[in-house]
């Protein structure tokens, strides 16, 4: 028997360990599994090139769970390790700078172990004690048992072995006890070996006998050795590349279509990525990509590997030229790592634009479910929209789909405003915005639909990157504001008959959280609506701006601001302003004359001070210009208190309002039933 210490540079190599690895300790099945099929392997290339003669029979890699010894045993049948060999890899660790080490590569625990020669010893961070019973392939090779308690003091003894290959035994830990649980080792199978090259057996596979589940002699090969992006992508069909998604992702609807990833030079990468069907903001999830490294399974962490916008496809890369041993800020200056990342946009790239010029129907049908992926490659990466350009599409309220150069020849003819500007009309919600809609179209003008999740950003790229053009909601102004053709229209109403009217509206205005009213009037025509409310298109899109970035947040916190507009043209605003007028004249007249010779008196004082400098102005001419001006706003308000108490008694003037409200959303509650309740008594 020999004895003696594993060669470490530090006191104890295993705290060390059982640390680092707290938090990811489960990925010692996989660590142990792959040594299992690396040592396989490498039997299968000696055998090809001749040095090993024997036969090499089943491979198939075992795990066996006893759960009354408390143990988890790892077999193979792969090349085995003489005394030397055991010496050489297992006892001497070349592990220098622990603590240092311990500090750059924490975030990384996941990925590293195995980089480091450190993969046999992770065993150690569920085990009270490891074992290694192994018989080399070499002829004449004398079997052997190494054991280890957990310090740096091991055994080595002869062992009783028939066959090649190495069983590795670990007495679990008594703080480790559910790696003693079937369901648990299934459930680390599947996850990190489900498609390892070699096959790996968990115990037999049962079947339904006389009224129960029993064992059959076949072993319950819980891998794949050949998965699907393996395989040339010529061998394959739609349902095999459908089949294998629903492998991976098995409650999920059917994918949009694929990638595969296949190449060589200069870095090896094979994958297969997904766009995936979603129907709302939960479809959305990152982290659906499953890295393998020469089909171990590595992580679903694949930041920095793949484009940020490409993290929200499903999938698997598998390539073993990743830095996986590095920390996240190298890995993404890595060159490799950058090529990897330049090549998989490329690749997306040129199967979007292959698919849309082949089919574009079934391209446009799909577009709704593409755009998020498609949107959010452009907002993040340069690069990305100058290739994505020529086939991102904008759908119009009619369901019509139009490159944006198709759509910018559409409607620069018509939606060019007088200052050469091209205005790109737009709505978020169809049925809400209706009428806002139709009068757009009754002007012959285009409406964009853009009611995706990243479509408020999109805008204000689009913006930037769009010559001479900008985007507004529909429902941002009246439509001949928002398109002006023409130097602005006389004024019907003028003077007084302007103010009131506008009073008798403002007045009435109901108060809501959050939210500020201005009152305009404007001469729309007799048959468009008498009253309409529009949302100020720079603070509403700087509020929504504000969801996306926390920069912005003090916008969210604004009121929204709305504006009232009275169609001076309407029979009902006519009706409206002759009544205030009859109603209000005898109470106005004194306060309108009052107030006429104040306002007089006011502007003569303002321009005899205006050119004076301050220290010219006397103490007595400052107050009388204060006076003035109190006097001034005292009339004011006493004419708005006479508007105001009229409009309370208006039907007319608060259906008109409510109406407006209700169109846009915002009647509710007390509000809401009081104008059902007015409706009712109006109709009587």
């Amino acid at each position: 028997m020999q004895k003696g210490n594993i060669g470490v540079t530090t006191e104890n190599i295993f705290p060390v360990i059982k640390k680092f690895l707290y938090s990811d300790h489960e990925i010692f099945l996989r660590e142990m599994i792959s040594n299992a099929v690396d040592a396989t392997q490498k039997l299968k290339t000696l055998a090809q090139k001749g040095d090993f003669k024997g036969e090499l029979g089943d491979l198939t890699v075992h795990v066996t769970l006893d759960k009354d010894a408390k143990t988890l045993t790892i077999s193979d049948r792969g090349i085995g390790m003489t005394a030397e060999e055991i010496d050489k890899y297992i006892n001497q660790i070349a592990f220098s700078g622990v603590t240092d080490f311990l500090d750059k590569y924490k975030d990384e625990a996941n990925a590293i172990i195995g980089h480091f020669g450190l993969g046999f010893y992770s065993s150690f961070m569920v085990s009270d004690k490891v074992e290694i019973v192994t018989k080399s392939y070499r002829d004449g090779a004398k079997a052997i048992r190494w054991s280890c308690d957990g310090s740096p003091a091991f055994t080595i003894d002869d062992a009783e072995k028939a066959d090649r290959g190495s069983d590795i035994i670990l007495h679990i830990s008594d703080d480790c006890k559910d790696f003693l649980e079937k369901t648990r080792i299934e459930q680390l199978l599947n996850k990190y070996c489900k498609f390892m090259p070699v096959p790996v057996a968990f115990g037999k596979k049962t079947e339904w006998k006389d009224g129960k589940q029993v064992e059959t002699d076949q072993d319950n090969v819980i891998n794949n050795v050949e998965p699907l992006w393996t395989k040339t992508p010529s061998t394959l069909k739609d349902e095999d590349y459908k089949k294998f998604y629903h492998t991976l992702y098995p409650m999920q609807d059917e994918p949009l279509f694929w990638i595969h990833l296949n190449v060589d030079y200069p870095f090896h990468l094979t994958g297969i990525l997904y766009f995936p069907r979603t129907h709302s903001n939960i479809d959305l999830q990152r982290n659906k990509i499953q890295l393998y490294c020469n089909q171990v399974f590595v992580t679903d962490q694949v930041e920095g590997i793949v484009p940020d916008f490409l993290t929200l496809l499903h999938g698997v890369i598998d390539s073993p030229d990743i830095p996986l041993n590095v920390s996240r800020s190298y890995l993404q200056s890595d060159a490799n790592v950058k090529k990897i990342s330049t090549y998989i946009t490329k690749k997306v790239a040129d199967r979007l634009q292959q698919t849309f010029k082949e089919d574009r129907k079934d391209y446009e049908a799909k577009w709704d479910d593409l755009k998020i992926f498609i949107n959010y490659g452009m907002l993040s990466q340069d690069d990305f929209y100058d290739r994505a350009k020529d086939f991102a599409l904008f759908k119009d309220v009619a369901g019509k789909y139009f490159t944006f150069e198709e759509y910018k020849t559409l409607i620069k003819d018509n939606q060019t405003d007088k200052n050469g500007e091209l205005v790109y009309l737009y709505a978020t919600n169809k049925e809400d915005q209706y009428s806002y809609i139709k009068s757009a179209e009754d002007k012959g003008y285009s409406v964009l639909l853009l009611d995706g999740q990243l479509d408020v950003p999109m805008v204000s790229m689009l913006e930037n990157k769009f010559e001479k053009s900008h985007f507004a909601r529909v429902d941002a102004d009246i439509i001949d504001r928002l398109i002006v053709k023409d130097d602005k229209k006389e004024e019907t109403l003028k003077g007084d008959d302007r103010d009131n009217l506008s009073e008798v509206f403002r007045s009435q205005m109901p108060k809501m959280d959050k939210a500020q009213f201005n009152v305009d009037v404007e001469s729309l025509g007799e048959t468009a609506q008498p009253v309409i409310i529009t949302e100020s298109e720079y603070m509403r899109r700087m509020k929504e701006m504000s969801h996306f970035q926390p920069g912005m947040s003090f916008y969210g916190q604004m009121p929204d601001t709305y504006t009232i507009v009275l169609n001076a043209d309407h029979k009902l605003l006519k009706e409206v302003l002759s009544d205030t007028n009859k109603a209000t004249e005898e109470a106005l007249k004194p306060v309108v004359s009052e107030l006429k010779g104040l306002s007089a008196r006011l502007a003569a004082l303002r321009q005899g001070q205006s050119g004076k400098k301050p220290e010219e102005i006397t103490q007595e001419e400052k107050d009388d210009l204060q006076k003035t001006e109190k006097a001034v706003d005292e009339q004011r308000n006493k004419k708005n208190q006479i508007l105001s108490d009229y409009a309370k008694g208006n039907n007319v003037v608060h259906q008109l309002i409510d109406l407006a409200l209700l169109q846009n959303g915002m009647l509710k509650g007390e509000a809401l039933d009081k104008f059902l309740k007015r409706s009712v008594d109006m109709i009587k």
